[in-house]
């Protein structure tokens, strides 16, 4: 391991490092206190926020044999769920304890969480299958089958549907354990991703043939959004629903789901990295501020209005970013690169 040259916001406030392999999937847990990055050499490495700066405080837990291929926050606030190659979801407690809840002969795709007051719940992607299951995940409350093998999971914001998209379309079901039917929003082609508008307005999915498509919920009416010159890898909702900041161009594209959007409504284009193609983005949980990440590495940070841009980082040495994420709280943002490359930056005020 080894920690590279950096520049940006992460130089005073936040810390960077190189590890083995690429990294896939990274989120923090439900009390922001933690991040976790998983990689495709099956690892696992978790840094607590107390610790941030110091790399050689950060933890690498051996999880995977094979890729670890998705994360999740679990339902406990202090910990994690990740699914990988060798079919296993396991989880990583606050003492860095590894149980594994469950094993299939299939990868684990897709792991989503949600948590109310009440209850939680834990889904994870099987091949054609969804498992729902309890919040200890040790219970399997039901399965979910689907006509092919699903792409994204996604639950709604109150927990009460869940949406995983898959060839020609999406399907959308209840998850109380009783309700056995799904609604299927059709659209011929390959669906290869999937987000769900914050108040539950429509379902958006990212197309193989560099398009979006969406539905509205309300009626079922469909929804196209396209001009993308690749495909379109990452997708993520203003807290407020009111815009769609996507990957797939060498700026970030903004569709407006306001004023009648986004149907005959063109988007809104933050500003880029230089011509570089942008490969993943996330929007503040509560703050109308998004971070993208770039095919050259480059991490910003840019304000929607204004559109000023605050660099992160501009290494430009471990390939491109596979990955952002916020902590639930807003104030810590971390990154993984195709090249190994891990980072995270403190963004509350000093």
């Amino acid at each position: 391991m080894s920690t590279p040259t950096i520049h940006g916001l992460i130089d005073k406030r936040g810390a960077s490092r190189v590890v083995n392999g690429h990294i896939i999937a990274c989120t923090a847990s439900r009390d922001s206190q933690r991040f976790a990055f998983t990689t495709g050499e099956g690892d696992v490495i978790v840094i607590h926020r107390a610790d941030l700066t110091e790399t050689s405080a950060w933890v690498t837990h051996a999880v995977h044999d094979g890729s670890a291929l998705c994360i999740a926050p679990d339902t406990d606030p202090h910990g994690f769920l990740t699914g990988g190659d060798d079919g296993r979801l396991c989880r990583i407690d606050m003492h860095g304890e590894i149980e594994e809840l469950s094993k299939s002969r299939r990868w684990v795709d897709h792991v989503a969480t949600h948590v109310d007051a009440k209850t939680g719940c834990i889904a994870l992607a099987t091949g054609k299958q969804v498992e729902l299951r309890d919040a200890t995940g040790r219970k399997l409350v039901k399965t979910l089958e689907h006509p092919s093998a699903v792409s994204g999971i996604v639950f709604d914001v109150k927990g009460k549907r869940i949406a995983a998209s898959h060839y020609n379309g999406a399907s959308v079901w209840f998850t109380q354990p009783k309700s056995e039917s799904a609604r299927v929003l059709e659209w011929k082609g390959s669906h290869i991703g999937i987000a769900i508008h914050p108040k539950g307005d429509a379902l958006i999915t990212a197309m193989q043939d560099n398009d979006l498509h969406g539905w509205r919920l309300s009626d079922g009416h469909n929804i196209r959004m396209s001009g993308y010159p690749s495909k379109v890898r990452s997708l993520s909702f203003s807290s407020n629903g009111k815009w769609l900041a996507t990957s797939g161009a060498d700026c970030v594209i903004m569709w407006p789901f306001f004023g009648g959007g986004p149907m005959g409504k063109a988007p809104k284009e933050l500003p880029g990295a230089g011509g570089a193609l942008c490969t993943c983005v996330a929007f503040h949980p509560q703050q109308d501020v998004v971070a993208a990440g770039f095919s050259d590495g480059t991490v910003l940070l840019i304000e929607t209005e204004s559109q000023r841009v605050l660099p992160v980082t501009t290494t430009g040495k471990h390939g491109a970013v596979t990955t952002l994420a916020y902590s639930a709280d807003g104030c810590l943002l971390g990154f993984g690169t195709e090249g190994g490359q891990i980072g995270i930056v403190n963004l509350s005020a000093s």
